[in-house]
């Protein structure tokens, strides 16, 4: 490895590119995972993107914004600004590459030609914040409503979150569909994606940058690959979207794959959103970077059916061990003791109604303790029963490590999962219950899940609540690894709507070395 070195200001200056593109973390880290001599301090920018919601005449969606306080004592006395924009959309962008294709239905451009790109109808800023710690919301109920690009910075970039929760009451798309909206990055992976004839899962491709992006879609089903040369080389311009329809880069309707995106010019932000005939609709979120081991947390107690879907990415197989953390320990569901993924291969198991009544995350990691092989991991979870059902995506997850986030929680409907994966490894998590959007006093309460069991709690409440709350995540000092989730729910006419949101790490600080030091240990 060529070992360069830089000074502080150099670093900086690096840094200061860098966290453009980084997703958001606490601003006081410990520094335990700090190589000697450096520090940890919060990023100065963060960008994030919010897909279209949805093209539904009956559907309404809120927007939440929020950013944790404490960065100020490292923002120079600049408060900074966070605010989204509505970007373009590139009309029917389903049938093939080079942006041609799309989202059928509703007409967005007013006439525009397939491929061409339709500007946003106006520049407003949408959700700005004016405060840490004070949730900022917005809602719009246009079928054409846009998708949404934008960027943070000053007090604001560390933890800067926005929540995009969409009610559907009637249709093909109907449901409750909630979304983290996400950093911009270069390759992203979505196990459980569909293309069979009655599901119809469209990729959004989200470019926040002033220089187009060109993006690769890869999909892998129970044989290997399936997508053909229509899912190379999409265009995607700038500050502009593109949807894409899964099942036209296919000929093989497939119930069960794995997608992966991957730009090779630029970066964009991307989300999977699913329709079922059956199941309603909801996001699917990007997984983790695929890992030896995955986390799924925030299977809820009366989840009727859940789907397992994995893939080993890598040149190798790999075994895993299944295990379900209960709030009294680690159990292995009947029957499933191990799972083999063959290397490229979308891997489905229906695991039925696992949970029985209890809440629980489902643990997988490799059979042979010394196995190095990646895989990543999505399940597709149900609740109710007949013609009232509804689906929901929970994607492997990463732990929690400073803070995570939680926007828009309401006086009721909310279920926090906290899941210590690891035997003999406590999590002691602080849970933070912000200010209401419309008022309200900060609640903190703290709570310890033992290693090896999962914890579903209804969430603190800020005091004298009004409007929307955001949720923060800390481990203390010491605690054993965590994971997290939260669940919304809210009926729909009989109909237990709800969707789950994983709450990774925020990564909203970054390592910065001392003056001097070899940077290759920050990058090993």
């Amino acid at each position: 490895m060529k070992r360069t070195m830089m000074s502080l200001i150099g670093v900086a200056v690096a840094l200061g590119a860098v966290t453009g593109v980084a997703a958001v973390a606490a601003p006081d880290g410990d520094g335990h995972d700090a190589p000697r001599g450096s520090s940890r301090l919060p990023v100065q920018r963060s960008a994030l993107l919010c897909p279209a919601p949805t093209s539904s005449e009956v559907g309404e969606t809120a927007y939440t914004a929020f950013a944790p306080k404490g960065a100020a004592a490292w923002a120079d006395g600049k408060k900074g600004t966070a605010e989204l924009r509505p970007a373009g959309t590139v009309r029917d962008a389903g049938d093939g590459a080079g942006g041609k294709g799309g989202k059928k239905g509703k007409d967005k451009g007013e006439g525009a030609a397939a491929g061409q790109t339709v500007a946003p109808r106006d520049s407003k800023p949408v959700v700005p914040l004016q405060e840490a710690g004070k949730p900022v919301t917005a809602t719009t109920d246009k079928p054409d409503a846009p998708a949404l690009v934008g960027a943070a910075d000053g007090i604001f970039a560390p933890g800067w979150t926005v929540q995009q929760t969409t009610s559907v009451a009637a249709g093909a798309g109907r449901g409750l569909l909630g979304l983290s909206c996400t950093t911009p990055d270069t390759t992203f992976w979505f196990p459980g994606v569909s293309t069979a004839t009655d599901r119809h899962d469209y990729v959004h491709l989200t470019n926040p940058d002033a220089v187009p992006a060109v993006v690769d879609l890869e999909l892998h089903g129970k044989d290997g690959s399936l997508a053909g040369p229509s899912g190379e080389d999409i265009s995607v311009p700038p500050h502009t979207t593109v949807p894409v329809l899964l099942s036209t880069l296919t000929a093989r309707p497939t119930t069960n794959a794995s997608l992966h995106v991957v730009a090779r010019e630029g970066r964009v932000g991307a989300a999977v959103q699913a329709s079922d005939g059956t199941l309603g609709s909801d996001w699917l979120p990007p997984a983790a970077d695929p890992a030896p081991g995955v986390v799924l947390p925030g299977i809820p107690k009366d989840a009727t059916s859940v789907r397992l879907v994995a893939l080993a990415p890598g040149e190798s197989d790999a075994d895993l061990k299944v295990q379900l953390a209960t709030p009294t320990g680690l159990i292995t569901p009947a029957g499933l003791e191990t799972l083999h993924l063959k290397s490229g291969m979308t891997t489905a198991v229906d695991l039925k109604d696992l949970t029985k009544g209890e809440a629980g995350s489902l643990v997988l990691t490799p059979s042979d303790g010394d196995s190095r092989a990646p895989v990543t991991a999505a399940l597709r979870v149900t609740r109710g029963k007949g013609a009232k059902q509804e689906m929901a995506f929970i994607p492997a997850t990463r732990p929690v490590e400073k803070r995570a986030t939680a926007a828009d929680n309401r006086d009721r409907g909310s279920t926090l999962s906290l899941v210590a994966p690891e035997k003999g490894k406590d999590a002691k998590v602080k849970v933070t219950a912000s200010a209401g959007s419309g008022g309200g006093t900060p609640v903190t309460k703290t709570y310890t899940v033992k290693g090896g069991t999962s914890l579903d709690v209804e969430p603190p409440r800020p005091q004298g609540l009004k409007g929307t709350y955001a949720l923060t995540v800390e481990p203390e000092p010491g605690s054993g690894p965590v994971y997290a989730a939260r669940m919304l729910a809210r009926p729909q006419g009989g109909v237990p709507a709800f969707t789950v949101q994983p709450l990774p790490d925020d990564r909203g600080s970054v390592l910065v070395p001392a003056a001097g030091q070899d940077l290759s240990v920050l990058t090993n």
